[in-house]
């Protein structure tokens, strides 16, 4: 698992429309990574929809945000279109960056065990260093809680 103030992995990623996205090429602004587990699920549509919602906020702020599951971009991009979706979606299908960022974890559901993405929420400061990290993310309010703290940068 990454720690705060410590340099944050870079990577580099397919977006849901545009370029793709190097962490490193960002540096001068903070950066916001939601890592959820999987388009079209209610938690994470509900979580999508909120940061989608504060958008702008987060752009007067200065931040970006990105959402990034294992999903691959045709997933992603109709999940954008049902949901309205204003967040740029990026696709890690095989799993570097949920590993690097050590979001990738065993669970259980139903007594069985798995492997998924834990839902975690990175903010990654200018200069490149881990801000703070949100693990185990429950969803009403936390986009609010994400915008408030990119505010104290």
């Amino acid at each position: 698992m990454i720690e705060v103030a410590s340099t944050a992995p870079d990577f580099t990623l397919p977006q849901t429309e545009g370029p793709e996205v190097t962490l490193s090429a960002l540096r001068g602004t903070p950066v916001v990574l939601f890592f959820y587990p999987k388009d079209n699920t209610p938690g994470c549509t509900k979580e999508s929809i909120a940061f989608s919602e504060h958008m702008q906020a987060f752009a007067d702020a200065g931040a970006q945000v990105y959402g990034i599951s294992k999903d691959s971009l045709k997933k992603h991009a109709n999940f954008t279109a049902k949901h309205d979706l204003t967040v740029p979606l990026l696709s890690d299908e095989n799993g570097t960056v949920c590993e690097d960022y050590g979001v990738w974890k065993e669970k259980q559901m139903y007594g069985k065990t798995y492997f998924g993405i834990e839902r975690t929420t990175v903010l990654i400061a200018a200069d490149g260093t881990v801000a703070r990290i949100w693990p185990r993310v429950k969803v009403p309010g936390h986009a609010e809680e994400v915008l408030d703290a990119v505010k104290t940068l």
